[in-house]
């Protein structure tokens, strides 16, 4: 016993002694264990230069006259460090006093930028979180370079380099210059889709933001690697496949691989498409008493045996819940039941209208709106605080928020309010620039070449109004414009605007006339559905014609010699004061590339409210767009067109009644069809009162190109005619005036390139029928750009 005891005694001794050796380790010299609590009767503090020493004792866990442990000194030690303004601190206790001894971060007197030409100064001062008169730290300035790498891998460099470089100066400050090394643009080399069977990889890659790289690569931002371009991406190929019938589409993954050696990024879709569906039976059902669902079918834009779309299963919510809402139902909920048959491949959809949680908005709160203001967004609601809550109303204010083209991001959520039927909406948006510089340049076969500048703003104060000025210039013409446009007048869904113009048009091989017009009008647009819009307006311009070398205080008869004596007798000024509506239905899914949908327009303008001349000028036109052969990118279109013009208790002048030509029917010299004076030299138009003509077109990649080029092929034939006059060889002698209202056609071929610079079209046209006075011209070119 004795000497297991003296045993036990010894381990026990050992185990002290390497405890009291541990202790000593972590807390330092002049540091009791946590066993051995001390006390100190005064804390001094030295090395500090700009902070007070009251300041820095406030930090500390350990106060004289009160004990404390190891734990208190440690906990010291980082609430010190974690103030960032400190690079080094020791505590140690000397005797009865703790000793805090500091050595201060440098102040940054300046910070610099070198070698940054991508993004200006200004642009990376307000990425970095080191500021001027700011405490110096490393950390900060590591954080501060990754935030630059970082802003330069979003705008596709991803071999960039920063180095921050700090130079000492006197009192304890620095100089901070971050040394950038941009590197080149890392392009996107190539897009592949891995599933798809039922649509190309070309016609896939004009859905997705993402661009290949190519010759033209200069000029595009597209194709550089974007993370949050890739995720929009994602979503944009979600909706393209379940608005084509591909209710079972997923997308495995999305993935973007870097080859450092050739600086660029190989991006790759996986997706499983699955079958088509089509929609099978729809119904309506209301478990609210007095709520007829037959009644709501009228709403209902998915029909049985049409291809399944989600986008009209939304729309038709959509109707459905703002009619009942209009009805005093503002609970009602309208949700789809989905009945999948994947056997046929059909979905049925019963739309369910219920008695949905009586909820109330209690506020919307708005974030990241720096510019925008909080009206501008709060106005795309169709609900505000007070009013029941309803999903759907909340999911199209955010689809109005998106198409405003005002933010590159939309999120619009719920949190529950103070109460169990209180929800908050929050609206969470980052802007992007509104405004746009441009300058346009562009060639077509009447007017040569043609430019111009324009000052657009798209947000102008950030009250979403639409600003534009331009001016344009071609070989024989000149343009001034200003537009203004306000898309809430008063408050409501009703936009309002106006716009001031000057156009100069000097004689050319299609003209034998100066022509001026100065104008300007108002419109305002009222949105029927989501599809129809009325426009009402009013317009007034002063026209004048000017024929060179003629003098129109003699008699024109005899004075007008190359020109047509009705141009002539039409030279002076006149005052055209008229009134204008139309109505405007669009469906198309691209405005600038439509691929699918119908946009119609029919247009009025009554002359005559004052003014010189009265008249009724009435257009009409129509557009059908279909995908013919959908993997092969394979698009056709229709489009019929037509006009009149009556003049009210006067015969139609020369300027006001329509000139039609190749932009019309191809294969014809602008002006090149309708009543035409054929003696004289020039075998002068002079318009016609009726008009009616017929497209058919069909476009289709180019063959044997990369699609990356952005050149397509098109087949076309054109129809169509223009005919009546009111001038007279009874009323103006010595013309010879030829009519005929015989149809005019052509077929022929386009190139069409989606270049840079802009869409640039040429048409090659062979006419089939024609009248002989017709003027012809078998090639036409045209085209333009903003950048």
């Amino acid at each position: 016993m004795k000497h297991r005891s003296l045993a036990g005694f010894i381990r026990g001794a050992v185990f002290a002694a390497l405890t009291i050796m541990a202790t000593g380790l972590v807390s330092g010299p002049g540091f009791v264990s946590q066993a051995e609590a001390a006390v100190v009767s005064s804390v001094a503090v030295n090395g500090n230069q700009r902070v007070d020493a009251d300041t820095i004792r406030a930090y500390l866990l350990v106060k004289p006259g009160r004990s404390f442990s190891a734990e208190d000194v440690d906990e010291s030690l980082k609430a010190l460090f974690e103030t960032g303004l400190f690079s080094d601190v020791q505590i140690n206790q000397r005797g009865s006093t703790l000793v805090v001894h500091v050595e201060e971060n440098p102040i940054i007197n300046r910070i610099n930028f070198e070698g940054n030409k991508k993004f200006k100064d200004d642009q990376l001062k307000g990425v970095v979180s080191s500021q001027p008169r700011g405490v110096f730290t490393r950390a900060k300035v590591q954080n501060d370079v990754q935030r630059i790498l970082e802003l330069y891998r979003r705008s596709g460099r991803f071999q960039g380099s920063v180095t921050p470089k700090v130079i000492d100066l006197p009192e304890n400050r620095v100089n901070l210059v971050y040394e950038v090394s941009e590197g080149p643009k890392t392009g996107v080399s190539r897009i592949t889709f891995i599933g798809n069977q039922h649509y190309s990889d070309g016609r896939l890659r004009n859905v997705v933001q993402t661009r290949e790289s190519g010759l033209l690569s200069f000029l595009r931002s597209g194709d550089t690697y974007d993370p949050d371009r890739l995720s929009s991406d994602e979503e944009r190929l979600r909706r393209f496949y379940l608005n084509r019938g591909f209710a079972d589409y997923q997308l495995v993954s999305s993935v973007a691989d870097l080859d450092r050696e050739r600086n660029a990024f190989f991006v790759t879709f996986t997706m499983d498409e699955g079958p088509e569906y089509r929609f099978g039976q729809i119904q309506v059902d209301s478990i609210i008493p007095g709520i007829d669902p037959q009644s709501l079918m009228r709403l209902v834009t998915t029909d049985e045996g049409d291809v399944y779309s989600s986008e009209k299963v939304e729309k038709s919510m959509e109707a459905i819940t703002i009619e009942l809402a209009s009805s005093g139902y503002a609970f009602a909920q309208v949700r789809p039941r989905v009945d999948r048959d994947p056997v046929n491949h059909t979905i049925g959809i019963t739309y369910i209208v219920d008695e949905g949680p009586r909820a109330y908005i209690e506020r919307i709160e708005i974030s990241g709106n720096d510019r925008t203001r909080d009206y501008v967004i709060r106005r795309e609601f169709d609900i505000s605080e007070g009013d029941a809550y309803n999903r759907v109303l909340i999911d199209r204010a955010e689809r109005r928020l998106r198409n405003l083209n005002y933010f590159d991001k939309v999120t619009v959520g719920a949190q529950p309010g103070s109460a169990p039927d209180r929800v908050i909406v929050t609206v969470s948006v980052q802007e992007k620039a509104t405004g746009e510089l441009s300058f346009g340049a562009g060639y077509s076969t009447s007017d040569g070449v043609l430019g111009d500048v324009s000052l657009t703003e798209r947000n102008f104060l950030g009250r979403g109004y639409f600003v534009r000025a331009a001016v344009g210039a071609g070989e024989s013409s000149k343009t001034y414009e200003f537009a203004f446009t306000d898309p809430y007048f008063l408050g409501r869904r009703v936009s309002a605007g106006f716009n001031v113009y000057r156009k100069d048009y000097e004689d050319n091989d299609y003209r034998s006339y100066d022509y001026t017009t100065t104008g300007g009008g108002i419109t305002f647009g009222f949105p029927i559905t989501e599809d129809f819009t009325v426009q009402l307006g009013y317009k007034i311009e002063q026209q004048e014609i000017d024929v060179p070398d003629f003098d129109i205080d003699t008699d024109p008869i005899s004075a007008c010699r190359n020109s047509s004596k009705a141009v002539c007798l039409a030279e002076g000024d006149t005052l055209v004061s008229s009134a204008v509506w139309s109505m405007i239905y669009d469906t198309l899914d691209n405005r600038l590339d439509p691929r699918d949908g119908m946009y119609g327009k029919l247009t009025q303008e009554i002359a005559g409210v004052g003014g010189d001349v009265s008249f009724v000028r009435t257009t009409a036109s129509a557009s059908l767009y279909r995908e013919l052969l959908v993997d092969q990118e394979v698009i056709g279109m229709l489009r019929v067109q037509g006009g009149n013009i009556t003049g009210l208790g006067e015969d139609v002048r020369l300027l006001d009644a329509f000139y039609k030509g190749g932009e019309t029917i191809r294969g014809f010299e602008s002006s090149g069809i309708g009543p035409r004076d054929i003696a004289s030299d020039d075998h002068d138009a002079l318009g016609a009162k009726y008009f009616a003509a017929a497209t058919a077109e069909v476009v289709f990649p180019f063959p044997a190109l990369p699609r990356e080029l952005g050149l397509r092929a098109a087949l076309f034939a054109d129809a169509g005619t223009a005919w009546g006059t009111d001038i007279s060889e009874s009323d103006v002698p010595g013309i010879d005036v030829v009519d005929e209202n015989g149809i005019r056609s052509s077929v022929g071929a386009s190139l069409l390139w989606a270049s840079p610079l802009g869409p640039i079209r040429a048409d090659f046209a062979y006419v089939l029928s024609k009248e002989d006075y017709d003027e012809t011209q078998f090639f036409r070119i045209g085209g333009g750009t903003k950048f």
